[in-house]
């Protein structure tokens, strides 16, 4: 019997929660190593599996696998859910490029400055509705099938939910006029391993918090000025 995929990271959502979400989908269980402090990331360090001293890393299928993108290519790849061709993988490609433009934004809005908060939860929220949420929209009604593309549920369909669903948490009802997203939204929360996923106690995780905030400065060791700066 094959080892679960096991991953690395912080206890909180970052760049590992779209991982998390995939595998879900996929219906693969999985083990975490969560950091609590600033050794237990540079133990990893140490050990060497870090090709870039970075994570997220996921151990799996003897592999040591570095950088978000690279680890969820793989995963789609392996578990049918990177389409059937080259043509529909490059438009997975595309719609999921776009929504991790939006992801991240949302997933450093909680790193933003007090007074900066409402400028930046203004500019995400418009950035949501003017430019994402309506090419998902057209997308949805022109292709005229229950998933982004091809027949079937791809990578693109589970990171746009949760992209929804990130989204929805910063301001309720954001998705009155986009009734294809709509519809989407409910269709793919009923598939049985994305339901299990969305129930409490499951491994996805909450919004972050201040709380996590501070411990993710600890373990990374972030210079607030600097950290806000790159942002």
């Amino acid at each position: 019997m094959a080892a679960k995929p096991k991953l690395y990271y912080f206890d909180g959502r970052g760049r590992m929660e779209s991982v998390r979400w995939l595998l879900a989908a996929a219906g693969v269980e999985y083990e975490e190593v969560l950091f609590e402090t600033a050794e237990d990331f540079w133990n990893l360090i140490k050990s060497g599996k870090l090709m870039y001293d970075q994570v997220p890393m996921v151990e799996m299928d003897g592999m040591s696998i570095v950088q978000t993108r690279a680890i969820l290519k793989y995963i789609a790849a392996k578990y049918n859910l990177y389409g059937k061709d080259l043509k529909e993988r490059t438009i997975i490609d595309m719609y999921v490029e776009g929504m991790r433009d939006l992801n991240d934004m949302i997933m450093l809005f909680p790193f933003s400055l007090p007074e900066e908060k409402q400028k930046i939860l203004n500019y995400i929220l418009e950035r949501a509705t003017q430019r994402f949420f309506p090419v998902y929209e057209k997308a949805l009604k022109d292709h005229g099938k229950n998933y982004l593309v091809g027949n079937q549920l791809s990578w693109a369909d589970v990171q746009l939910l949760e992209v929804i669903l990130m989204v929805e948490e910063l301001k309720s009802g954001v998705l009155s006029v986009f009734p294809k997203v709509q519809e989407f939204k409910a269709r793919v929360s009923k598939l049985p391993n994305i339901q299990k996923f969305l129930q409490p106690g499951s491994p996805r995780k909450p919004q972050e918090d201040e709380t996590t905030v501070e411990v993710v400065k600890k373990i990374f060791k972030l210079d607030e000025d600097l950290f806000l700066q790159h942002m």
